[in-house]
């Protein structure tokens, strides 16, 4: 039976998925790439579907693909499908577009991010319903992290021409997750003025001068870019 999305819920989820994933090797659109024999959209939104605050999902598909993402994902959940574009910030504005203006909070979160649990969708929604314009998903940096420049004269052959110029301070850095939540006013109007095509959503609200809260993310939310990565996301689903 396919699952039934909370009809009082106060959050709709944007997950675009028409990005053609090229670190992850040749084959079809990313979010279309098989995880344990199914694709990795379909691990993505049976996790936002029990989500008990999740009111509406959409989906930005890859144009040619909407059809059949709408087929595959029918019996994952109701989702509505909508064409996504070339660039991730345009199929995130397309999916926005067909939020209703009722529902006061939209998350946005990426297909990549398929194991990401429930619980996060929820504690997300909540710091946006407790009154923050927005929220992202945070982890610790546990790596050392250098800032390098090119070397200052021409490097032997074989020889990195790079230097370190600096060792930042991990302690005040956070690696950023999906979902990522706001005000349902505030991504739209961040997004009616967009002019740099950013990699996540919270960088148009900076950009904007609102404040982005960071909330505890997930191990699990981990991104699956590479082949490695997809390994490492099957391993982890015969413990979860």
């Amino acid at each position: 039976m396919t699952p039934q999305l909370n009809a009082r819920g106060d959050v709709a989820v944007l997950v675009p998925a028409a990005g053609a994933g090229l670190r992850l090797g040749p084959g079809g659109p990313k979010a279309l790439r098989l995880l344990a024999g199914e694709p990795l959209l379909v691990h993505a939104i049976r996790r936002v579907a029990a989500a008990p605050s999740v009111r509406m999902i959409v989906v930005a598909a890859p144009a040619a693909e909407v059809g059949a993402v709408r087929d595959l994902l029918a019996p994952v959940a109701p989702v509505t499908v909508v064409a996504g574009g070339a660039e991730r910030q345009e199929s995130v504005s397309l999916a926005l577009a067909a939020v209703p203006d009722e529902i006061a909070i939209v998350l946005v979160h990426d297909a990549a991010r398929a194991l990401t649990p429930p619980q996060l969708f929820e504690s997300v929604a909540a710091a946006v319903r407790a009154g923050s314009p927005a929220v992202i998903p945070v982890l610790p940096v546990v790596d050392t992290i250098k800032e390098v420049g090119p070397a200052s004269v021409t490097a032997p052959e074989g020889v990195a021409a790079e230097i370190v110029l600096g060792t930042v301070d991990r302690s005040v850095l956070r690696s950023v997750q999906t979902p990522q939540g706001f005000r349902h006013h505030v991504l739209a109007a961040a997004h009616a003025v967009a002019a740099d095509a950013l990699t996540d959503d919270a960088g148009l609200v900076e950009k904007a001068g609102l404040p982005v809260a960071c909330v505890p993310g997930s191990e699990l939310a981990l991104k699956i870019t590479r082949p490695l990565d997809l390994v490492l996301a099957e391993a982890l689903l015969h413990v979860i």
